[in-house]
């Protein structure tokens, strides 16, 4: 449990592999008894350029394994997604090898960066911070 700005909120990371993690986040939100509305997610995206980063309610999994895996197990895909820009793999690179290839040290530097940004976002969503809202 973290709290910041007089809110409780908790932080997960889940251990199982990314493609498994709505069996991580399924039972938490059951033990807390939270909506899944309630829930914010951070997550890469092939389809925002590498370094930006995009606030979203809802939407469909757009082929991210990650995703699939939550809204298989939470029943629904109606919460607050900040999404991590990667960009798009080369033409012939299968999308699942590019996200798990490393960065190069610009790459680094601006991946970084925005994931700094996406942290500040979700906890501005969950604080009511600069109108946090989606």
């Amino acid at each position: 449990m973290v709290e910041a700005a007089s809110r409780r909120f908790l932080v997960l990371r889940p251990s199982t592999f990314m493609n498994n993690s709505g069996r991580a986040v399924a039972p938490v939100l059951e033990r807390y008894g939270i909506d899944p509305e309630m829930m914010v997610v951070i997550h890469d995206d092939i389809d925002i350029p590498l370094g930006e980063i995009r606030v979203k309610r809802g939407g469909g999994t757009g082929g991210h394994r990650g995703l699939a895996s939550l809204v298989e197990e939470i029943g629904s895909g109606n919460f607050i997604r900040v999404r991590i820009g990667v960009g798009r793999p080369p033409e012939g690179v299968d999308p699942a090898e590019y996200v798990l290839t490393g960065f190069t040290e610009e790459e680094r530097e601006q991946a970084r960066a925005s994931v700094k940004r996406a942290t500040e976002a979700a906890l501005d969503l969950v604080t009511g911070a600069e109108g946090g809202r989606v």
